[in-house]
C-alpha cells in the first residue's frame, strides 16, 4: 500500500465514525508503519525525512532552552552582580517553563499537525533570543526582568514533547527505540553546542558579546521553519485524542514511567543547566570551555540507550543506568571532599553518560508497555496503542523535565542551608536507588506485567 498524501482541499480521516473539515497543510491520510509493504513502498523514506527535519528544529529548541545555562556565568564574569542563588534561578526557570509547556505542546501535534506545529514552534524561538540580546546590551537590567526574559527560553523545552509525540507515529515498533533515541539525541546535543559556542564567541569581560550566539540562532530558526514547511508531513492518525489522554492519565504506568524519566531526563537537563555554574562556583580557576562536554556525551549516549534497549529490553538497561547515576553522584561527593576538580569533572561525565543512556531506555519502555498484548495485524488495537503511547510520552516528557528544575533548586538550597552541594547529591543517590527498585519490581523481574515480552 503506497503512502497516500493529501493537500488542504481534501478531507483527512478522523476518528472512527467522524470526518474532519479540511485543514491547512500537507496531510497523509493512510499510514501504518507496521504495514511492511507500505513501509517498503515509501513509508521508510517519508518517516526518515520527517525525522531529520524534526531533529533540526528540536536541536535549535534545546540550544535556546539552555541559553541561560552558559550565558549566566558568562554575564557574571563580565561584571553582572548576580549571587549564586540568583544564578541557579536563572538556569532553573527556563527548565520549569519548558517542562510546563510540554503538556500543551503534546496536544498541539494532534490539534495542528506535526508539520504545522514544527513551523510554529521553530518561529517562537526568536523571542528568547531577542530577549537575551537585550540583557547583554543593558548591564543595568534588574534581576526580575532577567528572570522574566530567561523564562521565555522555556519555549525551546516544549519542542521536545511535540517532536517526540509526532515522530513516534512515523516508525514501526521494531525501530521505535532507535528513532526516538536519535530524535531526542539530536535535540539534546543542542545543549552541548550552545555551551561550547558561547565561551568561544564572547570577548572576556564584554557582556554585550553574549548576544552573538542568540542573534545567530534567529536565522537558523527561520530556516528550520521553512524546512518543516517544505519537507515535513502531517499524519491524520497522529492524534493524542482526549480519550487516549484520559486513559493514559488513569494508567499507573504513565506515572511510574514519568517517575523514572525524572531520574533520567530530569538528571540530564538539570545537570546540563547547572554544571557550568557549579563548575565555576566550586572551582573558580577552571575554564568554562570544557563545560559543554557533559551535555555532549550525554546526548550522544541517548540513541545508544535506545538501540541497546531494542535488543535486550528497556527495563534492564534502565536499571544499569540508574545504578551508574548513583555511582556518579557518590563520585561527585568524594570530589568535593577532596577538592579535586578532575574527579568532580569526571564524576559529572559519568552522570551525563548514564542519564543519556537512561533517557533512551526509559523512552523505549513506553511503547513496549502499552503495546503488550496487541496482536500483529490488529490495526485498531495497534493504532490505539500508538495514541496512548503518544499521550504517555507527552506526560512523561513534562513530568520528567520538572526533575531538572528540582536538581537546580536542590543544589541552590543545599548550598544556602549547608554551605555545600553534598547533601543535594546524597538526596539524588537516594532517588536513583528508588528508581532501581521500581524498575525491577514492575518491569524487569520475571513475569512482570504478565507478559513474556521484554519491556
Amino acid at each position: 500500500m503506497a503512502v497516500q498524501t493529501q493537500r488542504a482541499e481534501r478531507e483527512p480521516h478522523g476518528p472512527v465514525g467522524t470526518v474532519d473539515a479540511p485543514r491547512a497543510g500537507r496531510w497523509v491520510d493512510v499510514f501504518d508503519p507496521e504495514d511492511q509493504a507500505q513501509w517498503a513502498a515509501g513509508g521508510r523514506r517519508m518517516a526518515r525525512r520527517n525525522l531529520w527535519w524534526s531533529i533540526a528544529a528540536e536541536f535549535l529548541g534545546f540550544t535556546v532552552w539552555q541559553l541561560w545555562s552558559i550565558a549566566t556565568p558568562v554575564l557574571v564574569a563580565a561584571g553582572y552582580a548576580i549571587a549564586l542563588d540568583q544564578q541557579l534561578w536563572l538556569t532553573a526557570v527556563p527548565v520549569l517553563v519548558g517542562a510546563t509547556l510540554r503538556f500543551p505542546y503534546s496536544f498541539a501535534v494532534g490539534r495542528f499537525g506535526g508539520r504545522n506545529w514544527t513551523i510554529i514552534s521553530a518561529l517562537l524561538l526568536v523571542v528568547p533570543c531577542v530577549g537575551l540580546a537585550y540583557v547583554a546590551h543593558n548591564p543595568g537590567t534588574p534581576f526580575w526582568a532577567m528572570l522574566l526574559i530567561a523564562a521565555t527560553a522555556g519555549v525551546g523545552g516544549g519542542n521536545f514533547a511535540s517532536s517526540m509525540s509526532n515522530i513516534h507515529f512515523f516508525f514501526p515498533q521494531r525501530e521505535k527505540g532507535a528513532a526516538l533515541g536519535l530524535n531526542a539525541a539530536g535535540g539534546n546535543i543542542g545543549v552541548a553546542v550552545i555551551q561550547a559556542v558561547v565561551p568561544f564567541v564572547v570577548v572576556a569581560g564584554v557582556a554585550a558579546t553574549t548576544a552573538r550566539p542568540a542573534l545567530f540562532i534567529i536565522p537558523l530558526a527561520v530556516l528550520a521553519a521553512l524546512g518543516a514547511w517544505r519537507f515535513m508531513d502531517n499524519l491524520s492518525d497522529a492524534r493524542s485524542d482526549d480519550a487516549a489522554w484520559r486513559a493514559a492519565l488513569r494508567d499507573k504506568h504513565t506515572w511510574l514511567i514519568s517517575l523514572l524519566y525524572i531520574g533520567t531526563f530530569g538528571s540530564f537537563i538539570g545537570y546540563a543547566a547547572a554544571f557550568p555554574t557549579l563548575l565555576k562556583s566550586q572551582f573558580p580557576d577552571v575554564t568554562l570551555g570544557i563545560a559543554f562536554l557533559g551535555a555532549l556525551i550525554g546526548s550522544l549516549a541517548r540513541p545508544w540507550g535506545g538501540r541497546l534497549s531494542d535488543r535486550v529490553g528497556g527495563a534492564r538497561v534502565s536499571i544499569v543506568a540508574f545504578a551508574v547515576l548513583a555511582l556518579g553522584a557518590v563520585g561527585a561527593v568524594v570530589a568535593l571532599q577532596m577538592a579535586s576538580v578532575t574527579l568532580f569533572f569526571l564524576a559529572f561525565m559519568v552522570l551525563f553518560v548514564a542519564s543519556g543512556v537512561g533517557n533512551g531506555s526509559v523512552y523505549r519502555m513506553i511503547p513496549a508497555v502499552f503495546r503488550r498484548g496487541v496482536v500483529d495485524g490488529d490495526v485498531d488495537a495497534g493504532l490505539y496503542a500508538r495514541r496512548i503511547t503518544a499521550a504517555c510520552i507527552g506526560v512523561a516528557a513534562g513530568v520528567g523535565a520538572y526533575g531538572g528544575f528540582l536538581i537546580n533548586r536542590g543544589f541552590a538550597e543545599s548550598s544556602t542551608a549547608f554551605g555545600s552541594l553534598q547533601p543535594a547529591l546524597w538526596a539524588f543517590v537516594g532517588f536513583y536507588v528508588l528508581c532501581i527498585a521500581v524498575t525491577w519490581a514492575v518491569y524487569a523481574r520475571r513475569g512482570a506485567l504478565g507478559t513474556t515480552e521484554r519491556i
